[in-house]
């Protein structure tokens, strides 16, 4: 049998660490492309709703993750034949430092043969740059480490006395200078969100031309990918096209923003028609035969989303006539009684779940996990600061693998399913439609 096979220049970059600045020169470098009239498709490893709104700014194009853990290593083959087939260039924004967790950026390019380019923090720093660089190019055999860039550097010079400390075979591909005007703001779950910048044009503008005069950057040699065997778009619940005639609302704004591209086309793949709206700006729930509230913000808008009582009323009146939902992390307090902040002031929101929570200051839930719905099985990730007391059984447990466990209750209250885990739905896809069908009750009742 002959597989297909599509042709594309693909980097991945990396980093020794968290906040190195990845994102924000995937960005630039993809702003840079495009504004030389190519077509640049970005991917984020690891499942990050933040990031890939900024690289679709700068592309113009959709931002899928990739993550070999949570999707399976054919959707990822899958995503990059695709995207091979589109584009002039493809990038790869990789997650936390260049080796961390047994899906690391470093083994998702080994897999997919794709030569990485290291983006190493240096202020404050000289000959251990080198170092740094070689670990990153030698700790394992089956990497191909494409160049360096140094990161936060303060001169000319500086930039000299790092490249001077590289051993020969790794490539120095700049350096990016120091600038308050590049960087990103932050909050409590990483990087403020790039539709909450008013000038997310502006500086994508100026990110591209600061890199394009102190970074070299060649376009890689094109990289075979190949179509993966079997595909989301071959399961039944596609071909039958279980969610077809099915209308589902789905809450799209500020405080609710954080869905995967991947689940929203697996519904529409299904059948379904979606219909976007704003908890806080709509008046009114559009009609809908079921609803799907993703996490996001909400502690960032409590006033706006607890003023908005029209739209609570909607929600809650959704909820207790049994039609189906899908409630993830922020939009499952969104249905509590109330949330209060960290101040401990506290709002009062749909109530259609019995239950309140608190914004803690430290991280309460994080990590890839897996849960037991009824005699089947749902992938998904969860990180979050909140704390919730649900008065509720849970239906099951939400785990996951290795020696740190922070489990998560799942929940379901007529036919809403409700828990802190945002959900990877093309890893079942039988089980999200019976989810937006309402059929969870009896699928567990007789589990």
């Amino acid at each position: 049998m002959s597989i297909e096979k599509a042709y594309c220049p693909a980097l991945l970059i990396t980093a020794p660490s968290s906040d190195s600045g990845k994102t924000t020169i995937v960005a630039a470098m993809a702003r840079y492309w495009r504004n030389k009239g190519k077509r640049v498709r970005v991917f984020k490893t690891g499942p990050d709703f933040i990031d890939p709104i900024f690289h679709e700014f700068a592309t113009g194009e959709p931002a899928y993750q990739l993550d070999l853990g949570m999707m399976g290593e054919e959707a990822c083959k899958q995503h990059l034949y695709l995207a091979a087939q589109q584009a002039d260039l493809i990038l790869i924004e990789g997650v936390m430092g260049m080796y961390d967790g047994a899906n690391s950026s470093a083994n998702l390019a080994a897999r997919f043969g794709v030569p990485l380019l290291a983006i190493i923090p240096a202020a404050k720093m000289a000959q251990t740059f080198g170092a740094i660089a070689y670990g990153l190019a030698h700790y394992q055999d089956n990497v191909n480490l494409f160049g360096v860039i140094a990161n936060y550097v303060g001169s000319p010079g500086h930039a000299k006395m790092l490249q001077a400390s590289l051993p020969d075979g790794i490539e120095f591909c700049g350096a990016m200078p120091r600038d308050s005007r590049i960087a990103l703001p932050e909050r409590h779950l990483g990087l403020v969100q790039a539709q909450e910048m008013e000038s997310v044009e502006e500086w994508l503008e100026y990110a591209a031309k600061v890199l394009g005069e102190s970074v070299d950057l060649p376009l890689p040699e094109p990289i075979c990918f190949e179509a993966a065997i079997e595909t989301v778009a071959d399961a039944p619940a596609v071909i039958n096209k279980l969610l077809s005639g099915q209308t589902i609302a789905v809450a799209r704004d500020a405080a609710f923003s954080f869905l995967y591209r991947d689940n929203l086309s697996l519904l529409e793949s299904l059948g379904a028609k979606l219909c976007f709206f704003s908890p806080i700006n709509d008046t009114e729930l559009p009609q809908a035969d079921s609803l799907y509230l993703p996490g996001g913000y909400p502690e960032l808008h409590l006033e706006a989303l607890s003023q908005n009582t029209a739209m609570l009323s909607d929600i809650a009146a959704h909820i207790q006539d049994g039609k189906p939902a899908l409630a993830e992390c922020g939009g499952m307090l969104y249905l509590l009684a109330g949330l209060s902040d960290r101040q401990g002031k506290e709002v009062k929101l749909v109530a259609a779940l019995p239950g309140e929570a608190t914004m803690e200051s430290k991280l309460q839930g994080l990590g890839m996990l897996t849960a037991d719905i009824g005699t089947q099985s749902l992938r998904g990730h969860c990180f979050h600061y909140s704390k919730a007391d649900i008065a509720l059984t849970p239906i099951c447990t939400a785990s996951q693998a290795g020696s740190i466990r922070m489990p998560e209750a799942v929940y379901l209250h007529h036919n809403t399913l409700a828990s802190y885990v945002h959900w990877y739905l093309p890893s079942n896809p039988t089980l999200a439609s019976d989810i937006f069908l309402g059929k969870l009750a009896r699928a567990v009742e007789q589990a």
